[in-house]
């Protein structure tokens, strides 16, 4: 550059414009980057070497509840449970060594003494001649997941258990039923009987969304669910009177045998089996024992030579040991008298 006496100034150095552009586009970028880290639903972290926090972003005060100032400055350790911090000694020690750390899942500490489910990725940070100077480490909240995986994998277990068990009883049905069945046709028609009891009775256990995968019911909602074929709309001939109980479990399936057995053999030879006849049911609780008195009236048929020994009695039996419970038959002129007593402790258990 020269004056106007023709005399050098100086030299002005010029930036091409591509140099200008350049710069402006590598600002922009960082800026977009630190826009995104900032507002990431993640948490996302830097650190030394050594453990101390060197930036920390909203989702990193959301997820452990401190605030950025307070977490720079501060050593990692102050958001891992004592019984983990042997976690942090190999992570830094991979990161010393340049390995990256992928969805490791674990366990940290909340500013309120919480605990929090989290996966992490841990990434070395490098300068330009390829030292190491630190790590970023991207950390997210699983906990919903991990609840989700354990309601899922509860789930499954009580449908392989309950699926398990289900042909375990078919089998024992099955055999049964062949051996006190004169025909194959009656044995045929026994069975299935038997099964339509059963799935009525898992149909009352179908679970709403929020509902545990514990089966469940009531004593009364089983009962209507296993007399249902035998009510008739245009004369009421069943009663259900009294008090209920949960059923939970185990005990479900016992019940719902002993129950369908008594309504079978009511069908065949009881008040059931003709137009005439009533069935009424009272239900007691006393001193934690639920009381069944199960009496039937009008009944064409009613006395102890018409109750044949054979699977159903074997059924019966095994049903009211399963549920530790007691039964009693009284047998009257117009009709069987019944009574079950259970604890109710025994049917949820």
């Amino acid at each position: 550059m020269i004056d106007d006496t023709s005399k050098l100034l100086g030299k002005r150095e010029t930036v091409p414009g591509s140099s200008v552009q350049g710069h402006r586009k590598a600002l922009e970028a960082s800026a977009w980057l630190a826009a995104v880290v900032e507002n990431s639903d993640d948490a996302i972290i830097s650190k030394t070497l050594d453990g101390i926090i060197t930036t920390w972003n909203r989702g990193a005060e959301r997820l452990f509840g401190y605030t950025a100032h307070e977490a720079i400055g501060q050593p990692i350790r102050m958001i891992i449970p004592d019984g983990r911090l042997f976690e942090e000694d190999e992570i830094l020690r991979r990161l010393r060594n340049g390995e990256r750390v992928d969805h490791f899942e674990t366990v940290r500490l909340r500013k309120n003494g919480e605990l929090v489910e989290i996966s992490v990725t841990i990434s070395p940070v490098r300068a330009e001649d390829g030292s190491i100077l630190g790590a970023s480490k991207i950390a997210r909240d699983i906990t919903d997941q991990k609840r989700a995986s354990a309601q899922q994998a509860l789930l499954l277990r009580e449908m392989h258990h309950r699926i398990k068990n289900l042909f375990t009883l078919t089998a024992g049905l099955v055999t049964l039923s062949a051996k006190a069945s004169a025909g194959s046709a009656v044995f045929a028609a026994d069975f299935r009987s038997r099964l339509q009891a059963l799935a009525r009775a898992h149909a009352l256990t179908m679970p709403d969304d929020n509902a545990a995968a514990e089966p469940a019911t009531t004593f009364v909602a089983l009962l209507q669910a296993i007399l249902a074929p035998h009510v008739a709309d245009d004369r009421p001939r069943i009663a259900i009177r009294g008090c209920d109980a949960p059923l939970v479990g185990k005990a479900l399936t016992s019940v719902a045998l002993l129950l369908h057995e008594l309504a079978t053999n009511a069908a065949k030879y009881g008040a059931l089996s003709g137009s005439g006849g009533r069935l009424s049911i009272d239900l007691a609780v006393e001193n934690g024992t639920l009381r069944m008195i199960w009496q039937e009236s009008n009944a064409p048929h009613s006395s102890p030579e018409t109750r044949r020994e054979g699977f159903g009695t074997t059924l019966e039996q095994a049903a009211v040991s399963g549920v530790q419970g007691s039964l009693h038959r009284d047998w009257k002129a117009d009709g069987v008298s019944i009574t079950l007593e259970v604890a109710l402790r025994s049917l949820v258990g």
